[in-house]
Formats: structure tokens, C-alpha cells, sequence
């Protein structure tokens, strides 16, 4: 699959229309979500990453050969800003969340090394208030020690929030198609 870096949007008004399904990714900061499009992708340079938390500040959005568009948001949590500023942040990723039409389904990730966080929770409490549909992608399995503890976790992740869930390692292919099929079957 050919994938492509389109543009970088501050808010909603920004944003192209692609009139494709689009998957914006939610997590905290440093979760993976740059490493998820890569992998998706198999293009280690695609998006950039960074060891760094809160490096991802603006929507940034990349076409999947033209079946599907991903949407790279801030992450959640740790950033090195002013309140001021990540007040702006949520304002305009809650317009961007509610109100962008062609987001067929949300797709938050967390880091299958640790328990599910504190503003995870929060983040699931604020998409099921507004009824959104919401798969769970869970990154860094490359960094659990077998497949029995990463059946552990799906398990852990599925009892907890519901739903889809699906294991994604950045350092290998094995778990991409099941996602991959999962983003092109939803027109």
C-alpha cells in the first residue's frame, strides 16, 4: 500500500476534504501513534517519530493509496507547553472529533507494556459520551516476552474498554493486515 503525507492542519477548517474514510489515532504522547502509520505503512520515514513526549502539535494527515486517511493527532498527557496552549490544543481536536464528517472510527492506542493509564479512562469516558465508534490498537507488543502475554493484554484491554482490539508491533508486519483490512472495509 502506497502511503503519503498530505498536510499538517492547526483546526477542523484546515483540514482538506478527501472524501475517504478517515482514522484519526488518539493516545498519550509518546504512545506510538507515529510508529503505528510507519508500520501501517512499511515506511520507517513516513511520520516522524521522536523519544521525546508531545512532539506531534497539529493534525497531521496521510493517505493510505487513496482507500483511507489516517489522522496523526497530539497525544494526550505529557507535553512540555503552556496550559493555555494545550487548552487550544483540545479545543480544536474536540471541533476536529465531533464535527470532521468523513471519520468513520477512532482508533486510540495504548502501550501493551503498562496498565491501562489514568487519562486512557478518560479519554474512552469522553468518546463514549459523545457515542463515537472507537477501535483499541495496542502498540509495543514487540517489547512483551510472548505471544501468551500479548493474548493477556488484548484480553486485558478488550474486558476493560470493549470492542475491537487489535496488537500492532512497529518492528514486525504480523498483525497489519488484520488492521489494514479493518480500515478498508470501512466505507
Amino acid at each position: 500500500m502506497q502511503a503519503k503525507f498530505i498536510q499538517s492542519a492547526e483546526k477542523l477548517s484546515q483540514c482538506p476534504q478527501f472524501n475517504l474514510p478517515e482514522f484519526p489515532l488518539l493516545g498519550r504522547s509518546n504512545v506510538g501513534k507515529s510508529s503505528f502509520i510507519n508500520g501501517i505503512a512499511n515506511n520507517k520515514k513516513l511520520a516522524k517519530t521522536s523519544n521525546t513526549p508531545g512532539k506531534t502539535r497539529l493534525i497531521n494527515l496521510f493517505n493510505f493509496s487513496d482507500k483511507f486517511i489516517i489522522a496523526d493527532l497530539p497525544g494526550y498527557g505529557y507535553a512540555k507547553v503552556s496550559k493555555e496552549v494545550q487548552n487550544q490544543w483540545q479545543k480544536n481536536l474536540e471541533e476536529y472529533l465531533l464535527k470532521r464528517e468523513d471519520i468513520k472510527c477512532l482508533v486510540q492506542l495504548v502501550d501493551g507494556r503498562h496498565e491501562i493509564q489514568k487519562n486512557d479512562y478518560q479519554m474512552r469516558e469522553w468518546v463514549s459520551a459523545y457515542n463515537l465508534p472507537i477501535i483499541t490498537v495496542i502498540t509495543k507488543t514487540d517489547c512483551i516476552s510472548s505471544h501468551n502475554k500479548i493474548a493477556q493484554a488484548v484480553a486485558h484491554v478488550k474486558r476493560e474498554f470493549g470492542g475491537e482490539v487489535y496488537p500492532f508491533s512497529a518492528n514486525n508486519n504480523r498483525y497489519n493486515d488484520k488492521i489494514l483490512e479493518f480500515f478498508t472495509r470501512a466505507r
